[in-house]
């Protein structure tokens, strides 16, 4: 009966911790991409850049936001080393997300009225289709912790 009312405290109950509080931050940044993805997207809109090169111009610039808040808050402990290439590597591990998210985003303004009058409803959908392969990716291949992953050359 004791047993049940232990505070966690074995190595795998303090991993899930770490890895849901990670996922939690990682979450909150991306509601950040989020924002600035839309507002780019509606000012190319805008500026006259349409729906489609609009929008690969949001996700770069939400994705480069994503990175740097990352990278201060999620992952604070991650190696500082090479940030230009670390960038480059977070790019190009979100491609798989990046795939899911326009995916998700093409499919729906082709297919759905109310989203290709409102192209947001398009990135929100996005946003939420290429989180879970993001966050994984992310983790491991770009701000895995000291002695995790090897620091890139500078």
């Amino acid at each position: 009966m004791i047993a049940l009312f232990r505070t966690p405290s074995s190595l795998a109950d303090h991993k899930l911790v770490r890895l849901a509080g990670e996922f939690f931050r990682f979450g909150v940044v991306g509601v950040a991409g989020f924002i600035v993805d839309a507002a780019v997207l509606m000012a190319g809109i805008a500026l006259g850049l349409g729906p489609w090169l609009g929008r690969a111009l949001s996700y770069l610039l939400g994705a480069t936001t994503t990175f740097a808040l990352n990278r201060a808050w999620t992952w604070r402990h991650a190696p500082r080393d090479a940030v230009g290439r670390r960038w480059a590597l977070f790019l190009l591990v979100n491609l798989v997300g990046f795939a899911c998210n326009y995916g998700t985003y093409a499919f729906m303004l082709t297919h759905l009225p109310l989203a290709a009058a409102h192209p947001v409803i398009g990135v929100a959908a996005g946003s939420l289709a290429g989180m879970v392969g993001n966050f994984l990716l992310s983790r491991r291949f770009v701000f895995a912790r000291g002695g995790e992953a090897r620091p890139l050359p500078t």
